[in-house]
């Protein structure tokens, strides 16, 4: 059955309920949580680690057969002499566009690209880095650095959780948030919360989640990997250095709208 998403969603399994209370305990991805705001790490070490092998294997793989298309050269007509150099230079690109900045992301990032959740204001808040800065010829450690952020604020209002399959042998699901125009299921981004989980796995993150901006009970408030009063120490790891603007991190523990307006006002940030 397709989703109700325009366009659609690969691997598309259901839509997760918003609203209800889900019955859940504090996950191992939870990092900071206070009154105000949480703090979900979306990458672990372990994740990183199987998506740095899966993106090298398939980079090196895609690597070995160009040399072998290029000796096919040698074995077909002169009319496809044209055709075959072009085929490989679209395989190479692939591999450098859809490969590469995998294997960047999870090989550089140290951090897990902690996504932001304020119940007091129904803000959502995502800092990512995704792809390469090319300017080598200047310096060949920017190579290092991204060269593009993804540093956007989203109404909560405007997600919707949802569950995707990976196809894989060991039955492994996804849970993204659809970042969805006003009133419908027009999508304008999608974001990661939870990758790779298997079975009811798979609905930890995005319950608490749920919980938290719905002002449900919370038993475990406290359970993050930094607690309550750790916040100070929780933003010098896991903020500090990673780009966030000044505003950005203000607004993680703004109690209202009004005061989240007097912030972005202060800072000259258009609402």
């Amino acid at each position: 059955m397709p989703s109700q998403y325009q366009p659609q969603i690969f691997g598309w399994i259901s839509d997760l309920d918003k609203g209800g209370n889900y019955l859940t305990g504090a996950d191992d991805r939870l990092l900071y949580a206070n009154d105000n705001y949480c703090a979900f790490i979306r990458k672990t070490k372990s994740d990183q680690i199987f998506y740095v092998c899966l993106s090298g294997v398939i980079s090196i793989g895609l690597m070995f057969i160009i040399p072998i298309l290029i000796y096919l050269l040698t074995w077909i007509e002169s009319a496809s002499m044209l055709i075959l150099p072009l085929v490989i230079i679209i395989l190479f690109f692939i591999t450098l566009y859809l490969m590469l900045p995998e294997f960047y992301q999870n090989l550089f990032t140290r951090r897990g690209s902690p996504i932001i959740f304020n119940r007091k204001t129904g803000k959502v808040y995502i800092n990512e880095s995704y792809f390469f800065n090319f300017k080598v010829l200047r310096n060949p450690l920017t190579f290092l650095h991204p060269n593009k952020k993804r540093i956007k604020e989203y109404d909560w209002a405007h997600l919707q959780g949802v569950v995707v399959h990976n196809f894989s042998r060991y039955s492994l699901n996804t849970t993204i948030l659809m970042v969805c125009k006003p009133h419908s299921h027009k999508t304008i981004d999608h974001i990661l919360l939870d990758p790779l989980r298997a079975g009811i796995g798979s609905y930890l993150v995005w319950g608490w989640v749920n919980n938290f901006m719905c002002a449900n009970k919370l038993a475990g408030l406290n359970d993050g990997k930094y607690k309550w009063e750790q916040e100070t120490q929780f933003k010098d790891k896991m903020i500090k250095g990673q780009g966030w603007p000044e505003w950005m991190v203000e607004a993680f523990n703004a109690t209202s709208q009004e005061e989240l307006a007097e912030i972005k006002q202060r800072h000259h940030i258009k609402q």
